[in-house]
């Protein structure tokens, strides 16, 4: 199945379904949205990262920033932070560049490297996407995170991939029903943007009453 350009998801979506699927709908299929630390300290680097008018050549190795990409399968698009071609024999042709490169992606995030896959998987349909355009075959990337100044060079298995699948097939399906998934608590909403708005403290009552009576405990 091929999508059309005007049902693309945006890649950078895959992080927040990862994270949750309420919230990945709240933010796009609702609209909502709300700045907290980390947001905040996330778009700052990537600010820093996406300059669409710099790219530069360090001896064989040609830097673009903001790079957009898509991919018809996948039915996905948005920008790589970085993108790294390499000089090597076995590479791809660069329109106005001599010789052949190949294609490695570089994701910026802020903090630390995460337990769990959001991060790389986000860096995975990023790949996916460039393998796409460029008719290329990329087996690792990199990510950066802010906190340690290091890159976390990632291999891009199989494995990945059909999750990455998986996963913009259950989002293409949720957008075009509309729906917005119940909430799930768990750590991480302490950390949400959107606590305010999910409200997921309403799972736990059984009526307006008793979470009002809640509410006005907790303000005493």
């Amino acid at each position: 199945m091929e999508y059309r350009e005007e049902e693309y998801l945006m890649i950078s979506g895959l992080q927040h379904f990862v994270f949750c699927r309420r919230q990945w709908a709240l933010i796009h299929i609702e609209r909502q949205w709300a700045e907290n630390t980390h947001t905040v300290i996330g778009e700052l680097m990537h600010k820093k990262a996406h300059d669409p008018f710099l790219s530069e050549k360090r001896k064989d190795v040609l830097i673009v920033r903001a790079l957009p990409v898509s991919s018809r399968m996948l039915g996905l698009s948005g920008e790589c932070d970085v993108v790294e071609f390499h000089k090597q024999e076995d590479g791809v042709k660069l329109h106005g560049h001599r010789g052949l490169y190949g294609v490695y992606p570089i994701e910026y995030k802020k903090g630390r490297p995460k337990k769990n896959e959001e991060d790389i998987l986000q860096l995975t349909a990023q790949a996916m996407c460039l393998e796409e355009m460029f008719s290329a075959a990329i087996p690792e990337g990199a990510l950066f995170y802010g906190e340690t100044r290091r890159r976390q060079t990632v291999a891009l298995t199989e494995d990945l991939r059909q999750k990455v699948r998986e996963m913009s097939a259950e989002m293409h399906q949720y957008f075009d029903r509309n729906y917005t998934p119940q909430v799930k608590t768990g750590k991480q909403c302490q950390s949400c943007s959107l606590k305010e708005i999910c409200m997921p403290k309403l799972k736990k009552t059984v009526s307006v009453e008793v979470y009002m009576r809640q509410m006005l405990e907790d303000t005493e």
